[in-house]
């Protein structure tokens, strides 16, 4: 096995796939000739789309979908091809609508696109070194206007506050209801978000005041886990390999990536931060922190952190949890859950 291969199962807690990606068609009248499908494809080839038809009926023509987008169709039951370039990684389900001698059937199949992108390995030097409050279970950490803020969770004791990393000193905190267990939170157009864990429920504050403004329900049966933005869109997190994108102003999934380094996907991606056109995200209790192409889900890099817990007061049960950017100094600050400190670093190849 390859070096980055191990270090990214070791680093990132890979799940691995089974290599049977295919789908059976949902009738035995048309199906996809299963024998033209590889058990994985990259970015750069290509499907051989073949119809089976065992009872050499008449077929008057084919509509061809992937992922419910319509792709081609034809009028007879010759190959097509599909180039997979444009598709986000994660599974391909794919339908042919077979019309034939007047009657109608469609043959349904899946295969698994995987990135074809190899991680690099990043380094850090810190910078310096804070203290962090050891009461903090750390879900989300973000600055804005230059001061940090931190959510937390764990029912009865979340809050979220605005402080001075460097002495530790408050200067707002607003504690949830204890019926909420707080997740991730980010800043966008004058507004703070948060996420709640399993309640699917999320806030909306006044950024400069932090008056609640809106509660909104979650259109996905999801969790909430981490949250960040791009200036345009929020992205969040849910315990799977997903990141999904939302539209802020009707807080609606419009969207999502599936997370993969090379050919096996990441679950359990957490914390979010955007830096620089990337996503960064923390590997729930893995201390790494994996940089995500936000187009298509493909791991750039990966960042071994596992060094700092050498320098906290921490059980192994306080795990690796919260990026936040400075875009002022170009560093990164980093921390976790209960952890006595809080790390602003510089990251290179």
């Amino acid at each position: 096995m390859k070096k980055y291969n191990l270090l990214s199962i070791i680093l990132l807690g890979i799940t691995v796939s089974s290599c049977g990606g295919k789908k059976k068609g949902e009738n035995s009248m048309f199906n996809f000739d299963s024998s033209q499908f590889a058990a994985k494809y990259q970015p750069q080839e290509a499907l051989n789309l073949a119809i089976l038809n065992p009872n050499s009926k008449k077929v008057d023509s084919i509509i061809y979908y992937v992922n419910d987008e319509k792709i081609a169709s034809k009028k007879d039951a010759n190959n097509i091809t599909f180039e997979l370039k444009e598709q986000k990684l994660g599974y391909q389900n794919l339908k042919a609508l077979v019309y034939y001698e007047g009657e109608n059937s469609v043959a349904t199949a899946r295969v698994e696109l995987v990135s074809n992108v190899k991680p690099k390995l990043l380094k850090y030097t810190i910078v310096n070194t804070y203290p962090h409050d050891t009461a903090s279970f750390t879900e989300g950490l973000e600055f804005y206007k230059d001061t940090l803020y931190e959510s937390t969770g764990q029912k009865g004791s979340s809050f979220f506050r605005k402080y001075d990393y460097k002495t530790g000193k408050i200067y707002k905190q607003v504690d949830l209801d204890s019926k909420y267990f707080g997740e991730g939170i980010t800043f966008l157009n004058g507004k703070m978000y948060q996420l709640t864990w399993q309640e699917k429920t999320g806030f909306i504050y006044n950024a400069n005041t932090l008056k609640l403004e809106k509660t909104f329900a979650y259109d996905k049966d999801i969790e909430g886990w981490g949250m960040t933005n791009d200036g345009k869109y929020i992205y969040q997190t849910d315990k799977t390999e997903k990141i999904w994108k939302m539209n802020p102003e009707t807080q609606k999934m419009i969207d999502y990536i599936n997370v993969y380094s090379r050919d096996s996907k990441i679950k359990s991606i957490n914390e979010l931060e955007w830096i620089e056109g990337k996503i960064y995200t923390n590997v729930w209790q893995k201390d790494a922190i994996a940089v995500v192409n936000p187009s298509n889900g493909a791991v750039e890099g990966i960042l071994d952190l596992s060094g700092l817990r050498k320098l906290i007061n921490a059980t192994p049960d306080d795990v690796l949890n919260g990026i936040a950017y400075n875009p002022k100094t170009k560093t990164i600050f980093v921390t976790g859950k209960n952890w006595d400190k809080l790390f602003e670093i510089k990251v290179s190849e």
